[in-house]
């Protein structure tokens, strides 16, 4: 075989290699690239949703802050259960991004967060009907039913924590 003629073989598989690897190799980087922003993105969902959380768990405290008294203040009242009601709205869109970015296991925690939620609002509004109509004959049972939903609450909160740690790839 001609010396020149062997050169241009050696050459052109080497070349075809190196095609070959930088495709492969870009694939890869693609590939990874996409992990990366599914992450971020899962992240930056998990993150509105804790916050909205935070947020609205604070509204709902400064309610039941406001139900203690033995006489509450029903314009207070009122006043605190709209913001409560407003952050428990943006609780709903948030939660709406993690269902659509989220795998399986952190949507059921995320259902069962929105599920302990309810049931300690549940509790909220009917200690607020029941101040509004100046009736005490349940206030205690409310309290403490309520300290146990709160409860609750925090740790069906701390799961979600768990499931979208380990939904975006960070040890547990």
């Amino acid at each position: 075989m001609d010396s020149g003629l062997a050169a241009l073989l050696g050459a052109a598989v080497g070349s075809a290699a190196t095609l070959g690897a930088a495709i492969v190799n870009g694939r890869f980087q693609a590939r990874a690239q996409h992990a990366q922003q599914s992450r971020q993105h899962r992240r930056d969902a998990y993150t509105r949703y804790l916050s909205a959380l935070h947020d609205r768990d604070l509204a709902l405290d400064a309610v039941l802050d406001a139900l203690r008294p033995d006489r509450p203040d029903p314009a207070a009242i009122d006043e605190l259960a709209a913001r409560f009601v407003t952050l428990a709205r943006e609780v709903h869109r948030t939660c709406e991004v993690v269902i659509l970015e989220g795998p399986a296991t952190v949507v059921a925690v995320a259902e069962r967060v929105t599920n302990a939620s309810a049931d300690l609002s549940y509790v909220m509004r009917s200690m607020a009907e029941d101040a509004r109509a100046g009736d005490t004959t349940r206030k205690a049972e409310h309290a403490a039913l309520a300290t146990e939903r709160e409860r609750a609450l925090y740790e069906t909160v701390k799961e979600f924590r768990l499931a979208a740690r380990a939904a975006i790839g960070q040890a547990v």
